[in-house]
């Protein structure tokens, strides 16, 4: 018999040798300039206060909507605002006949700015010549005080910039009840300026009517103006207030 042959028991492979971590890189050392950089905090850019100026091209918008507003009131007092084409406003203004329509959503819509306007810049003003007079005559008498609320009046409805308020009194109509609401309210602040004067008139005396009643007698009489008042004839503005002022009130 052949002797058996004997098994030799395997012998497990060696473990791999794990390899070596690389070693981290040592950090810098501090220096003395970012030390001092670390301690003060980073200053952010300053956010510039007010509103940010206009674009050229915003400020240009601005001026072609001024000048449609001027032509369309012209045109509107000329015309009318029904026989008005928005085709005929944007040839005033040199602008193809669509490009209104980027300023104003309508036509309408432009009627009822050329108004609007006209009656807020009309308030503004006369609280301005109102003021210029305290300052410059702070006694003043209730007739002075009339005199310049009339003779601005006759500035707002036949000086050279009077197409706002002309439109106002011929197109009233042509508005939307809530555009006229809107309009009525501006409206409604600048008559309230006449009535401390007029009621101080009317304890003188000077005024033999009811002053809330006298102010709409006043304003249909200057109002009226517009159809008949021709600058050529040779009236001038302070002659046209002064022949009101006699003509509304009595003579101190």
């Amino acid at each position: 018999m052949e002797s058996p042959v004997r098994r030799t028991r395997a012998t497990a492979p060696a473990a791999a040798t794990p390899a070596a971590r690389p070693r981290k890189a040592a950090a810098p050392k501090p220096t003395a300039a970012s030390a001092e950089a670390a301690a003060t905090p980073q200053e952010q850019p300053r956010r510039p206060r007010g509103r940010p100026r206009k674009t050229a091209e915003e400020l240009d918008d601005g001026n072609r909507r001024r000048k449609l507003m001027d032509s369309a009131a012209k045109l509107f007092l000329d015309k009318g605002f029904a026989a008005t084409s928005t085709r005929d406003i944007a040839a005033a203004v040199g602008m193809h006949s669509g490009s209104p329509f980027y300023h104003f959503e309508s036509k309408s819509a432009l009627l009822f700015a050329v108004m609007n306007e006209g009656m807020t810049t009309a308030v503004q003003s006369q609280q301005q010549a109102l003021d210029a007079l305290a300052a410059a005559n702070p006694k003043a008498t209730a007739r002075e005080r009339l005199r310049v609320l009339i003779r601005h009046h006759f500035e707002v409805l036949l000086g050279p910039h009077s197409g706002f308020i002309p439109v106002m009194l011929y197109e009233w109509r042509s508005l939307t009840p809530a555009q006229r609401k809107s309009i009525a309210r501006v409206k409604d602040t600048y008559e309230a300026a006449w009535m401390p004067t007029l009621e101080a008139l009317a304890r003188q005396k000077a005024l033999q009517a009811d002053p809330g009643v006298a102010r709409l007698f006043i304003f249909g009489a200057l109002n009226w103006a517009v159809q008949w008042f021709a600058p050529k004839k040779g009236r001038s503005l302070d002659e046209l207030t002064e022949d009101a002022l006699n003509l509304f009130i009595h003579s101190a």
